[in-house]
């Protein structure tokens, strides 16, 4: 029996009296979360098991959720600057005014040119709404983050396998024998990632990291391979080479499934020279070893060559697209010898990662008993798959030769047969897509003024590019010019230097949501700030007027002119749409949506009064039905759709098509395509948040060829027919830009732009040293010898995670870290103030000794450092004053300044490509750059001792 004097324990507490699903909005997972309430707050979130995404499972990111929530960093009501640009100072104003002055700014804009709007997004999965809002207005300048931050993962892997690493395919989990995690952090699609790298643990799989930096995923591989930064690509074609060296690659998946044996003409200098050899239909052509005569690619029970010179009927010279790789990639050039220096790994590793690979890929093939039949009819009894899986994130994208990069990894997935086989790297719904897929970018705007297709898509040849009759560019991103012509996410990263330039034109409006451009998310981070503030000779600012919306006032808030405070995650609806960032599995098709817990009005404000804030989403809809938006106004003027709301359910892309797949049609009764269902949030709402809907058991693997999968896709709305979709190995798209860069068809680039299109649009996947290191030679090897990046926390994601109060007591600040090896030589201790210089400036920090970094590297957690007074915290607070960025040191042009700092295929910020040098200073107390101090206003510290009520008020209860 319990003493006199001992504790009451309750084992068996009540999380809250009430409990709500939705989707959780802390990191890119998009989790499904249970919310408990008590008394209308929230006491505690925790993971949905039911939900498909994470099964249950929940980081500290989503538990503190709660503190995002109730953050003193909030705005609160619509603010016009009163000061000069950059100070902070704001007076709050109605909504009313808010949307009639944005609409007095607007409306001029697009009755005289739409392209005086740049409307670029952040991180605000909501591009099914705002690339079509863009549409609407009519400017071809609109992009999202993707172009700081992923385009050449999605660039490289759709243009080859019509489907990529990130959010459109993972790893097949219950199978793999082999995981390759090549530059993979903590902080995207985490909670799935733990999920599946548990069962590989499980199951005794090997886990094999490819990261300068070992943190987590990394710490707990099998094996970590410190390699140098920006060299992935020269280690994958080091093993491509092994492989075709020791004839250790499935022929048999390459014939079926990819373009390896299609005709490549051969003629140099002709204008058709590695263009495919086609029919008379246009259809490619393979050499039929039966009949020793080409024939169609794509027909069945042919004996096609893969090596080998033929001669077509018209006299040309052929050979099949995989001779040319072979040629290429067996050359001693890419030996393990030869790489290993560069890369520094010893060629003894990569001789037995290869071997590695081969063997599980080949000695352990997996057999499903399930019978399926392809594209072309043929059935088949099982399905036989390669055990050997790889995924790859920012790590390899965020260099200049990262597109690539991209490519050879797909090039020695597709050698190895491990492609959406069992246990190899699987495709999730809605991928795959034909190759590339068939949205072009929009270029020209109709009567009505509605861009003939969005401003982002997919370029198929130079006739695509955006750009005037000289061949310059006409978006102010310079996307989708002969500078970046696969530029499918946009350019966010040069917007704002190219708007204070004028280049190619000035703007009038520069509208932006979520994107912190003048801190964490901008290279060149003090004169990004000055752009912003920069006046002409007219005492007017250069970039004349600043819309910006964000829920907390970060650094950017006190750039703007006109700022919407927008709702949290738990106070609006999203809709995690499959037009914009999927959540599918390679299982099943999936979707969901947020909705409101609480009433925006019910949240007090730092001096108790209601918020007055509205979701952007729903903002952008009232907007462009002031505006008369053919898409958002009915034929006698009156608005459409009464909120984003009321857009989610009632809009449709195409017949039967809308933001969300389940639960359409007018009963609710049909998914994928149907129509308007007025019941369908409720539907959602019901099942937690989410739909999903399984793939039959014999269309699950093999998608780009397996006929059930693409009936089924059809049928959901996800591809436009059921032919195969052939991947490419070798990118004709490509050749056809290298061809314009030697000058041959009727497209082609400035005289100033034909050597880069040349060198760089190969159509086999090519190596080179990032720019950053190639244009400053050995002088500046030898000035700059380290690399220096950043790696994301898993207890952190972007910048807003840094100002929640229960995720800065895990880390308040941050430190350069380097190798033991490094520091000693450089006379470096723990705690040292250190000057940390780039060709572009110097940042002063605190620099740690860490053994987990590849020694020619240094390296940061991203994102922490904060202005003083920005997030509303104190202004001596430690991620002001001891933290900082490697922003500062990176500058958004080339050295030589004749291009973005970025990769010449799609525009992808290269800012993994930083070089740097360390020196130890005496005497500092605080990191430098350091800027002047934003105001911090008013703040409700409350929040900071968040649940001390709820524990008082459960005392009372048990007391009573």
């Amino acid at each position: 029996m319990r003493g006199p004097s001992e504790p009451v324990i309750d084992t068996s507490p009540t999380p809250g009296d009430e409990v709500r699903t939705t989707t959780c909005y802390m990191c890119a997972c998009r989790c499904g979360i249970k919310v408990w309430l008590q008394d209308g707050r929230i006491r505690y979130i925790q993971g949905n098991p039911e939900h498909p995404v994470n099964k249950g499972v929940l980081c500290a990111k989503g538990s503190a959720g709660i503190m995002q929530h109730y953050s003193p960093a909030r705005l609160s009501r619509p603010l016009k600057r009163v000061g000069e640009r950059g100070k902070g100072e704001f007076e709050e104003i109605s909504w009313d005014e808010a949307l009639d002055l944005a609409t007095s700014w607007l409306r001029p804009i697009r009755e005289r040119n739409p392209d005086e709007l740049a409307f670029f997004t952040g991180r605000d999965q909501s591009q099914a709404l705002t690339g079509w809002w863009a549409q609407q207005f009519g400017t071809i300048n609109y992009a999202a983050h993707g172009g700081f931050c992923s385009v050449n993962m999605a660039a490289g892997g759709l243009y080859t396998l019509g489907g990529s690493f990130w959010e459109f395919g993972e790893p097949d989990w219950e199978r793999t024998r082999y995981l390759m995690l090549w530059g993979v952090a903590e902080d995207h699609d985490s909670n799935p990632i733990k999920l599946g790298l548990g069962h590989l643990k499980a199951r005794g799989a090997k886990i094999v990291s490819v990261n300068p930096v070992r943190t987590g995923y990394g710490a707990i591989a099998d094996e970590w391979i410190g390699i140098r930064p920006g060299t992935d690509g020269l280690f994958a074609f080091a093993l491509i080479h092994e492989l075709l060296r020791t004839d250790r690659i499935d022929l048999d998946y390459l014939v079926r499934y990819t373009n390896a044996h299609w005709l490549v003409i051969r003629d140099p200098g002709a204008a058709d020279d590695g263009l495919f050899a086609r029919d008379a239909e246009g259809r490619p052509l393979c050499f039929d070893r039966t009949s020793g005569a080409p024939v169609d690619a794509n027909s069945i029970d042919v004996q096609p060559a893969v090596v080998g010179e033929y001669t077509l009927a018209d006299g040309r010279i052929a050979v099949p697209s995989f001779q040319l790789l072979a040629e290429r990639y067996l050359d001693p050039q890419y030996a393990p010898d030869a790489v290993s220096g560069r890369c520094g790994i010893p060629a003894d590793t990569i001789r037995r990662i290869a071997r590695e690979l081969a063997e599980n890929a080949f000695d352990h093939e997996i057999r499903l008993p399930v019978r399926w039949t392809d594209a072309w009819g043929r059935e088949h009894a099982e399905m036989v798959g390669r055990p050997v899986s790889m995924y790859a994130m920012r790590g390899i994208s965020a260099h200049s030769n990262g597109f690539h990069t991209c490519r050879a990894l797909h090039v020695l997935q597709l050698l190895l047969g491990a492609v959406d086989t069992p246990g190899s790297f699987r495709y999730q719904p809605p991928f795959p897509k034909p190759i590339p897929p068939p949205n072009r970018p929009g270029r020209t705007r109709q009567a009505n003024g509605v861009l003939d297709a969005a401003p982002l898509g997919f370029v198929h040849g130079p006739e695509d590019l955006v750009v005037d009759e000289h061949g310059q560019p006409r978006r102010i991103d310079h996307a989708f010019s002969w500078s970046y012509p696969l530029a499918a996410h946009g350019m966010m990263h040069t917007v704002i230097r190219n708007a204070w330039a004028g280049n190619p034109y000035k703007i009038d409006t520069l509208m932006m949501f979520m994107a912190n451009m003048s801190w964490n998310s901008s290279m060149n981070t003090a004169e990004t700030i000055g752009w912003l503030t920069d006046k002409d000779e007219n005492g007017e600012y250069r970039i004349p007027r600043i819309i910006y919306c964000d829920a907390f006032s970060s650094e950017m808030v006190a750039y703007a002119d006109l700022v919407f405070p927008d709702p949290t995650y738990l106070e609006r609806f999203d809709s995690i749409s499959l037009l914009d960032r999927p959540i599918s599995d390679a299982d099943g098709a999936a979707d969901a949506i947020r909705h409101p817990l609480f009433d925006p009005a019910t949240q007090p404000d730092a001096q108790g009064r209601p918020r007055d804030i509205r979701g952007f989403q729903s903002v952008l809809i009232d907007l462009g039905a002031r505006l008369g938006f053919p898409g958002l106004v009915s034929e006698d003027g009156a608005p459409k759709y009464r909120d984003y709301a009321d857009y989610i359910v009632r809009h449709e892309r195409a017949p039967g098509v809308g933001l969300l797949a389940g639960w359409r049609g007018a009963d609710g009764s049909l998914e994928g395509k149907g129509a308007p269902n007025p019941a369908q949030l409720d539907a959602y709402i019901a099942n937690g948040g989410f739909w999903r809907s399984e793939i039959p058991e014999h269309a699950r693997y093999f998608k780009m060829a397996n006929r059930g999968y693409l009936e089924w896709a059809q049928a959901m709305g996800f591809v436009g027919n059921t032919q195969p979709i052939v991947q490419q190995l070798y990118s004709e798209t490509l050749q056809k830009f290298r061809l314009a860069g030697q000058g041959h068809g009727a497209h082609v680039p400035p005289a100033e732009h034909r050597e880069r299109v040349a060198t760089y649009f190969d159509p086999l996947p090519i190596w080179y040293e990032p720019f950053e290191q190639a244009q400053q030679g050995e002088a500046g090897d030898r000035e700059f010898p380290l690399s220096a990046i950043t790696q994301r926390p898993m207890f952190m994601y972007h910048a807003w995670h840094s100002q929640n109060a229960w995720l800065r007591q895990i880390a308040t600040r941050n430190y350069l870290y380097l190798h033991p090896d490094t520091a000693k030589r450089h006379g470096i201790g723990d705690e040292d103030w250190i000057d940390v210089t780039s060709h572009h400036g110097t940042i002063t920090v605190q620099a740690r000794t860490a053994s987990n970094v590849q020694p020619d590297t240094v390296w940061t957690w991203n994102a922490i450092g904060k202005r003083r007074g920005a997030w509303k915290l104190p202004k001596d607070t430690p991620e002001a004053t001891k933290g900082f960025l490697l922003n500062h040191l990176i500058s958004d042009i080339t050295p030589r300044g004749d291009y973005a700092n970025a990769d010449p295929v799609t525009g992808q910020a290269a800012w993994f490509d930083l070089r740097v040098r360390i020196t130890k200073v005496a005497g500092e107390t605080m990191s430098q750059p350091q800027f002047p101090v934003l105001p911090r206003g008013e703040v409700n510290e409350a929040p900071l001792r968040y649940g001390a009520d709820f524990r008082r008020a459960r005392d009372t209860r048990e007391a009573s």
